[in-house]
């Protein structure tokens, strides 16, 4: 290896974070050939994280990066959504037991990488493609370790996890997180709420934000916003609210 190829990587290492991924076809179209690559490897500068993709020997990649350099070098919108993004934004009443669960959303129909899937990162990845709500509303992006991340907004993380409740979220502990959603702007939400197709997402949120009472609440316009017909049981033998049409535990309902 020559000087200059020295001097390549050294300016390419100085331009991405610690932790970072690098992609083989990013490299490529940075002037890094497929061979010079190798070369890199065979002078252990690079390590192989999965086929296709690098990181710098000696370093430790993590989830938020990886998705970073994975969006960033290859044109993705994968983000961390749900419950995962309310923990990011310090909305959660408990704290997790076992391997850390991050919740990822990828656009229907794309690709979703077996190196996301398997266990490389010492945490549980649980993944969805986009359901109810495909647009781009009430997506964001937080610094994490020097990585800017796509993140689902507050507003939109919970209803995220609404539609996934009840089958991964208990309905009941997702409305302790509600109390904690002080600060929800009331155009985003109204916004989110339009654009749902999930007419149990919708019932539940506005449930939920009524019974915490929360200020946000009272400002918010929802006139425009179709709750659709007919009754929603979401629980067998629970409590049946007429305003909402919506069947939901007890344990909800008494709670006060």
């Amino acid at each position: 290896m020559n000087v200059n190829d020295i001097s390549k990587i050294n300016l390419l290492l100085q331009k991405l974070p610690k932790g970072a991924l690098y992609f083989a076809s990013w490299l490529n179209d940075q002037g890094i050939s497929y061979s010079l690559q190798q070369s890199y490897r065979n002078s252990q500068w690079f390590s192989t994280f999965a086929k296709g993709v690098m990181y710098r020997t000696g370093e430790k990649p993590d989830i938020f990066g990886a998705l970073s350099c994975f969006n960033n070098q290859l044109g993705k919108q994968f983000r961390i959504g749900a419950q995962s993004a309310l923990d990011l934004k310090g909305f959660s009443h408990y704290l997790p037991l076992g391997k850390q669960i991050i919740t990822i959303y990828y656009p229907r129909g794309e690709w979703f990488p077996e190196w996301l899937k398997k266990n490389k990162f010492g945490i549980t990845v649980q993944k969805f493609s986009e359901g109810q709500n495909d647009s781009q509303t009430g997506i964001t992006t937080s610094e994490i370790s020097g990585f800017e991340v796509l993140v689902s907004a507050p507003e939109r993380a919970f209803m995220e996890c609404l539609e996934l409740a009840p089958k991964y979220y208990d309905l009941t502990d997702l409305y302790y997180v509600m109390e904690m959603l002080t600060t929800l702007r009331p155009e985003p939400v109204k916004q989110l709420l339009e654009e749902c197709k999930s007419v149990k997402v919708k019932r539940l949120f506005l449930y939920m934000a009524e019974k915490a009472q929360h200020q946000w609440f009272e400002e918010l316009d929802f006139s425009s916003i179709d709750l659709g017909t007919g009754k929603r049981s979401l629980v067998n033998s629970g409590v049946y609210n007429a305003k909402y049409q919506i069947t939901i535990p007890r344990e909800l309902a008494n709670y006060e």
